[in-house]
């Protein structure tokens, strides 16, 4: 059964997730701060539509990227060898969730709603949440956000506004966090299209193990800046 939270209720343990609907483990509570750092810390993350209440997240399996194990297509590579980018981070994070929000084909909604929104601003403000942007002639193109706590990024969300934009952040991002040592991507849940850059799934026990060793945020992160011109 899955459990209500208050505003200050712990989450419950992982094994409690159902099944089906895959990793539900809890619903209420608030996007506060610190219970979405808690949450990260803990392989939980929220998603729930708009005129829902919080939704609280643990699948099993759980859809990860070693950054040693980026794949990059031809196609792909191609389009990072032209000279017509610049990756700029952290620059503009608000514009970039508001794209991620944007409306897609043979998706009727979003759950990057304004209350999502809030909660992870503020979380950028204090130099946990970021974002990796591709930009095309002075104008936003594509990107991606997520959260960064020690040495695991967690992915949220990536647009793109011209052909593999946001794919060329990811690249960027993923070689940025092999230089910091980064030890895990998390990708939430599988895809093809993530698939294709060689992310993987792991048992949920073995993805919580890695942030029991790995995911601790430091009492002050900081924004990042790891600009980079392709010239």
């Amino acid at each position: 059964m899955v459990q209500l939270l208050s505003s200050d209720t712990l989450f419950p343990p992982l094994e409690e997730a159902l099944l089906d609907p895959n990793g539900l483990l809890a619903i209420g509570g608030d996007l506060s701060t610190e219970r979405l750092i808690n949450a990260y810390q803990n392989g939980i993350f929220p998603w729930f539509n708009e005129d829902e209440p919080i939704l609280w997240w643990s699948p099993d399996p759980r859809m990860v990227l070693y950054p040693k194990e980026l794949k990059i297509s031809r196609s792909l590579r191609k389009s990072i060898n032209k000279n017509n980018y610049h990756i700029r981070t952290d620059s503009q994070f608000a514009a970039v969730m508001q794209a991620c929000a944007a409306p897609r084909k043979n998706q009727p909604g979003t759950w990057i709603h304004p209350e999502m929104v809030a909660a992870y601003t503020a979380l950028h403000e204090i130099g946990l949440a970021h974002s990796v942007e591709t930009w095309i002639d002075d104008k936003l193109a594509g990107g991606l956000y997520g959260i960064a706590m020690g040495k695991v990024f967690f992915g949220e969300s990536m647009f793109s506004r011209k052909p593999d934009a946001s794919k060329i952040a990811f690249v960027y991002l993923v070689r940025q966090l092999l230089q910091w040592d980064y030890v895990v991507i998390d990708c939430q849940v599988k895809t093809a299209h993530l698939a294709s850059f060689g992310a993987r799934e792991i048992p949920r026990a073995e993805f919580s193990q890695i942030l029991t060793t790995w995911a601790k945020p430091k009492a002050l992160e900081k924004k990042w800046d790891f600009s980079f011109m392709n010239e």
